[in-house]
């Protein structure tokens, strides 16, 4: 039922919305393939993941996109692949951006523009049954974190101020390729606890009858962002300026309240961790 209600917000809203500017800045090869070429890593819930029933893919992120190529008049076609491989893709031209749970850093804004559409937070988990219940009890131990993800850096400096500079055992950080991954070596007890976005682990919980918890604050707050080839500034502003109107239309708040991320929610878009100009 929401989902009809989001696909019938965008269409009402199609129907007045001028795209002209928005078409005129889409580059000429989208225009003539008539789709966005996008590749993700599903497996990300609830950002974006492969729905089991359904093999399809599903998500904040995945909705978003298709509300956002539903007003340019684009398909979407989507490749799934490793966290690691989406930069790469981006700078060959295999895919037309990047928005995949892709936190904006500053490291990473040396090579790309983001379009920040989203709060973002790492945090520590760990097992519900867990005896930790503050992210310093975890110095001296194993936790795991997604290495090709900026969490690895987040949580090397959390390491090194609050372990490290204490006097305390540092933590053992462990990484793997993929947050499935770590959320494995969880349940099998090779790490006590893991970092990732704590937004997520709510809705990943869930889906795994309540195994998982948070615990302490999140260690930083930061955004996610749509990722674009530096030359593709003009792209990058056609697609800041659709989720405006989305923003406007109610398209934007309906998909946040469908995945149940209100509070993570801009009012605004931004562009690489600033307000827009």
């Amino acid at each position: 039922m929401r989902s009809a209600i989001i696909a019938g917000i965008a269409l009402a809203s199609l129907a007045s919305y001028s795209g002209a500017l928005v078409a005129g800045e889409i580059p000429q090869s989208i225009r003539d393939a008539g789709k966005l070429t996008l590749s993700i890593n599903a497996t990300f819930p609830p950002m974006e993941y492969v729905d089991t029933q359904t093999n399809t893919f599903k998500g904040l992120d995945v909705d978003l996109v298709d509300a956002i190529a539903e007003r340019m008049k684009l398909k979407v076609e989507r490749t799934d692949g490793l966290f690691n491989q989406l930069i790469p893709a981006l700078t060959t031209g295999r895919t037309d951006f990047i928005l995949s749970g892709m936190i904006d850093n500053e490291e990473r804004r040396q090579s790309m523009d983001f379009v920040n559409y989203m709060k973002a937070g790492a945090q520590f988990y760990v097992l519900t049954d867990s005896e930790y219940k503050d992210p310093v009890e975890l110095c001296g131990k194993a936790v795991g974190t997604i290495r090709s993800a900026s969490y690895l850096k987040i949580l090397e400096k959390w390491n090194a101020d609050n372990c490290v500079a204490a006097g305390r055992a540092p933590i053992e950080i462990i990484g793997s390729e993929s947050s499935p991954d770590v959320r494995l070596q969880l349940r099998q007890g090779r790490v006590v606890a893991g970092v990732q976005g704590g937004e997520s682990i709510p809705f990943t919980s869930k889906q795994e009858g309540g195994a998982y918890r948070l615990i302490g604050e999140p260690l930083i707050t930061a955004y996610y962002g749509a990722a674009f080839r530096k030359e593709d500034s003009a792209f990058r502003d056609a697609f800041a300026d659709v989720i405006e109107e989305l923003m406007a239309d109610g398209t934007y708040k309906a998909i946040f309240e469908k995945w149940e991320l209100t509070s993570h929610a801009l009012p605004h878009v931004m562009i690489n961790s600033e307000p827009r100009q």
